[in-house]
């Protein structure tokens, strides 16, 4: 039995057949007449010695020769596929593909692209606002930014600043509520974006540090953190705002953190991308932009005291 390996055509052409379970819609995938691509699987067949499809009269099914090298096959074609979209990207300085949470594409990203489209107008921006996990090369990914503990070694990573907690409102409520101990009379609106974390992040995990009785909030529940923070920004109630996703609004007075007490999460926003790929002209230079954005605000940030967490909790 011969062990070199057919043409690469033919085993194409098994591929998209096995997929489509059809020679017809097979050839139009490889855009090719029907005939043509039955002639490779024959030619696949007489190498292998065997039939790899059985040939009903309108459809056709896989041999058990054909069902143990469709899987294989598909596989190694993905693989090819994923490789030359790697090696294509490569030679690409103009587009640059990012994917980011939903809270942070709308608070932190969207608000500060006009600054980098200026500064670097020959270069594309294409934005996925998603938070499933992402294969940089299945997926056409350059960059992702993403929240949460620990780090992938076998990623470039840079960890963005440090990210706390701490109530925010509008600057009527603020007059409002001066104390913290006046929150038991606000309308506290709850993220549950962050109820994954191990250490916990919310209102009662604050009070608790401020030395305060564990708050229960008895306001509207967001299962995305930019909603709950557009809820304080109208006005209904306060938010336990996220830094990143408050800095600015901190930083041009749309939201005021009156308390001055943050408390960390032990978590991270983190810029992620393939290993060598940081150098790619378009990946450094939204790097270093993040990195200037960020020390734009650190001033507010600095101002803010991180609380000690309690035995409470």
């Amino acid at each position: 039995m011969p062990t070199s390996l057919p043409p690469l055509t033919a085993l194409r052409a098994f591929d998209a057949a096995a997929r489509h379970m059809s020679f017809a819609q097979a050839a139009a995938e490889l855009n090719v007449t029907p005939a043509a691509l039955s002639f490779q699987i024959k030619s696949l067949e007489e190498h292998l010695g065997a039939p790899l499809f059985r040939r009903l009269n309108r459809a056709v099914e896989l041999t058990d020769a054909g069902r143990a090298m469709a899987p294989d096959a598909k596989a190694a074609f993905e693989t090819l596929t994923n490789g030359w979209r790697a090696a294509q990207r490569t030679q690409d300085h103009q587009s640059l593909t990012v994917t980011a949470g939903p809270a942070f594409t709308a608070k932190w990203l969207a608000p500060r692209l006009f600054e980098f489209a200026q500064e670097h107008p020959e270069i594309e921006l294409r934005f996925s606002a998603s938070l499933r996990l992402m294969d940089f090369a299945r997926d056409d990914i350059d960059v992702a930014i993403r929240f949460g503990f620990g780090v992938d070694t076998t990623l470039f990573n840079v960890p963005l600043a440090e990210e706390w907690v701490t109530p925010v409102m509008v600057p009527e409520l603020a007059a409002k509520y001066p104390t913290p101990e006046d929150l038991t009379k606000a309308v506290l609106i709850v993220d549950e974006s962050i109820d994954f974390l191990d250490l916990p992040a919310g209102w009662a995990a604050w009070s608790t540090a401020m030395g305060m009785e564990a708050l229960i909030p008895n306001g509207p529940r967001f299962s995305q953190a930019d909603h709950a923070l557009d809820a304080a920004l109208a006005g209904i109630g306060v938010a336990m705002g996220r830094r990143a996703l408050v800095i600015k609004d901190l930083a041009e007075g749309r939201l005021v953190a009156p308390y001055g007490t943050a408390l960390g999460t032990g978590a991270r926003f983190r810029f992620l991308c393939q290993k060598g790929a940081e150098t790619r002209p378009q990946i450094a230079a939204f790097l270093n932009w993040i990195l200037r954005e960020i020390d734009k605000t650190a001033a507010v940030a600095d101002a803010m005291t991180l609380l000690e967490r309690t035995a409470l909790e």
